[in-house]
């Protein structure tokens, strides 16, 4: 996949969507180092509900430090064999990991030019993944800017159908400090998408 954004003329509205898919891939990508917990701390939220989402998340990274949020990383998301959450499209529509749905999403991104870097190890269901490819969509990172309608559909088949139970799971999740607050981020915003897609259609 892209590593950055390419810069096309895309409404602001576009523009501010995939700012926030690209958050949330950044934040669930890897645990936050001393620049990504500085980075949290100086988010700025108001008082709409995402916003307060925001506001919870700056002020949980002002309490971290990069050993904490390292090891509530490595409990959340990896741990010893399984961590408490399986982040991926797969498990969460199947219980399995690598299933149909991987196969499915990986036939889209070959049909959309979208191919994931080579280092990258993580199978492309990963939300942080599925995150970053919405953002691209919406900037032409991957070329052009896709369609409003074809962004709909992938957001329907790959993200709509599971990542809002994920993000509920994280929000709930026991090992959750700092990325309680990535949880309710998360789950706002997919209500959001959803909703303006539904309006759109």
């Amino acid at each position: 996949m892209a590593e950055d954004y390419a810069t096309h003329e895309v409404a602001d509205e576009d523009r501010l969507r995939a700012h926030w898919y690209a958050l949330l891939a950044r934040f669930l990508t890897t645990s936050p180092d001393l620049s990504g917990l500085e980075f949290m701390r100086g988010l700025k939220g108001d008082d709409t509900e995402l916003g307060r989402g925001v506001k919870a998340l700056a002020a949980a990274a002002r309490g971290a430090t990069p050993a904490q949020a390292e090891q509530e990383y490595f409990d959340l998301f990896v741990g010893v064999g399984q961590g408490e959450l399986l982040p991926y499209g797969s498990y969460y529509l199947t219980g399995f990991l690598n299933e149909k749905p991987l196969a499915i999403l990986r036939a889209d991104m070959a049909a959309l030019g979208i191919a994931r870097i080579g280092q990258v190890k993580e199978p492309e269901d990963h939300i942080a993944s599925l995150c970053e490819i919405m953002a691209g969509m919406i900037t032409g990172a991957f070329g052009e800017p896709v369609s409003l309608a074809r962004q709909q559909e992938f957001f329907a088949r790959h993200i709509g159908s599971w990542a809002p139970r994920f993000f509920e799971d994280l929000e709930a999740a026991r090992s959750a400090a700092l990325f309680m607050p990535v949880g309710t981020i998360g789950k706002v915003f997919m209500t959001i998408e959803s909703q303006a897609f539904e309006m759109a259609a």
